[in-house]
């Protein structure tokens, strides 16, 4: 593995493009040239058939081919242009091309285990909804589809579309297949404990400033008179659309409360959607052409169509609509947590008991409002990635106070508010064994996925056919890519 590598992911300075062209390469030239497809009917790609179809186009005898990977080419201008992205993204130039190349080589190695293997599988949709989202963010940046082209090099959005397609398929496809080397790795306590005895004194890792947070939140109550406004207007529109035949995509651009109005509502979802269960329950019940009646998710109020049925795809359209709050319950909330704060300062109520009791959070009220570290699925987290809005409070806070009231808001803008108590602090320290013992067993488990996956490698390094050229075979690889070893 190209351990050394430095870590080229989303957090960088990158764009969402120039990450995956970072990772994969465009490989302009063997996407649009069908003839240049390697295939592989018997699971092993023939040397020869490689080394024919090679040799017969000229293109890449001035583009030069870098190595092959199963059925992937790799292109010195792919290996370029990542040199190129990262010069302009200020990445670190001490890197090496042959590390470059050993990058993309994993990648590659990946994606081609992944297409002999018949129970991996990613739905187009997925892929379609990724690329909306990249290409949003390309927007952003931007300005316009024409000025992405044109930065892209690319004549249509179709082109593009494909040209997209083709390297997340084969980038998720490479990531389920990393998934499954590693997925029955596990480490017991006593590998745990012989992992960190076999660490010398002077070299154990030391943690930083620590915390354990908990939350109570009181969000305003939205009054019976606002919701029953949306499910009329709700219904008023099934109406106009049933009976008058009104257009359900034109209702959706005027007045769903979501950013899916610009498409006229409409969406391609599965039954594996990470969507509301309310509103897949729904969806599915319907039949093509059904318009529902008002329905209400974890998010607002809908009314929803079925467009067309596609095997275990349906695509659909909707329209939600969020009751607002009025300023009338926001003070009456805003009264509610002042008066359930000072209980807690006066000492007349635990903060763990008050958040069962009085928390709207329902992911944390029945755990006494404590947070859980999404990263580490553990209680703690580490100063330095307490979210901003709550590191001053935090790092002001003593153990067991309790914060001034934190104006938030949801996803959808309706404002809510909480306070925080810091049940426990832990200052920066060398790892001991009793109290790190779950950053202790995470370090264990990462250190036998990486020897699961070395193992993985050398061995399907053995089972492909790989051919380096040029330069890259004087390349120092950590694995074994020339079968030298």
């Amino acid at each position: 593995m190209q351990l050394k590598m430095v870590n080229l992911n989303p957090r960088t300075k990158l764009t969402a493009l120039a990450l995956i062209l970072l990772s994969f390469g465009l490989q302009a030239q063997v996407e649009n040239d069908s003839s240049l497809v390697i295939t592989d009917k018997d699971n092993l790609v023939q040397k020869e058939q490689i080394k024919d179809s090679i040799e017969q186009k000229e293109r890449f005898k001035a583009d030069g081919v870098a190595a092959v990977i199963g059925e992937f080419l790799i292109l010195d201008s792919d290996i370029y242009k990542m040199r190129e992205d990262m010069k302009n993204q200020n990445i670190d130039q001490e890197i090496t091309d042959c590390q470059l190349a050993g990058r993309l080589m994993e990648n590659k190695l990946y994606a081609h285990a992944a297409k002999q293997d018949t129970t991996l599988n990613v739905p187009n949709q997925q892929i379609n909804s990724q690329i909306d989202q990249q290409f949003q963010r390309m927007k952003q940046q931007l300005g316009n589809m024409k000025k992405v082209l044109k930065f892209y090099r690319k004549e249509t959005v179709a082109d593009l579309r494909k040209q997209l397609f083709d390297i997340n398929k084969e980038r998720r496809m490479g990531n389920l297949m990393q998934e499954r080397v590693v997925e029955d790795v596990e480490v017991t306590p006593e590998e745990v404990r012989q992992f960190f005895n076999n660490i010398p004194e002077d070299e154990r890792p030391q943690f930083g400033d620590e915390v354990e947070i908990a939350q109570l939140v009181i969000k305003p109550k939205v009054p019976q008179s606002e919701i029953d406004k949306v499910v009329e207007k709700l219904r008023d529109m099934r109406a106009d659309i049933v009976e008058n035949g009104s257009s359900f995509a034109t209702k959706a651009v005027l007045y769903s409360e979501d950013r899916t109005s610009t498409k006229g509502g409409k969406m391609t979802i599965t039954r594996d959607s990470p969507l509301d269960k309310d509103f897949k329950q729904v969806a599915f019940s319907l039949r093509q052409g059904e318009v529902s009646q008002p329905f209400e998710s974890s998010f607002g109020y809908h009314i929803l169509k079925v467009d067309k049925v596609k095997g275990q795809e349906i695509e659909i359209r909707h329209v939600i609509l969020i009751p607002k709050v009025t300023q009338a319950t926001i003070e009456e909330a805003q009264t509610e947590i002042d008066s359930i704060r000072q209980l807690i300062a006066d000492g007349e109520m635990s903060f763990e008991k008050a958040a069962r009791k009085f928390s709207d959070d329902d992911k944390t009220r029945g755990d006494g409002g404590q947070l859980i570290n999404p990263d580490t699925d553990d209680t703690r987290f580490e100063m330095t990635k307490v979210p901003p809005l709550l590191y001053e409070q935090v790092d002001k806070l003593k153990e067991g106070e309790v914060s001034k009231i934190i104006t938030d808001q949801t996803r959808t803008g309706t404002k809510f508010f909480k306070i925080i108590n810091v049940s426990d602090k832990y200052p920066e320290h060398i790892a001991n064994y009793s109290k790190d013992y779950v950053k202790i067993k995470d370090l264990a488990l990462r250190k036998k996925k990486l020897k699961a996956v070395q193992e993985w490698q050398k061995k399907e390094i053995q089972n492909t056919y790989i051919k380096l050229n040029g330069e890259y075979r004087k390349c120092a690889f950590e694995s074994n890519w020339l079968k030298e070893k």
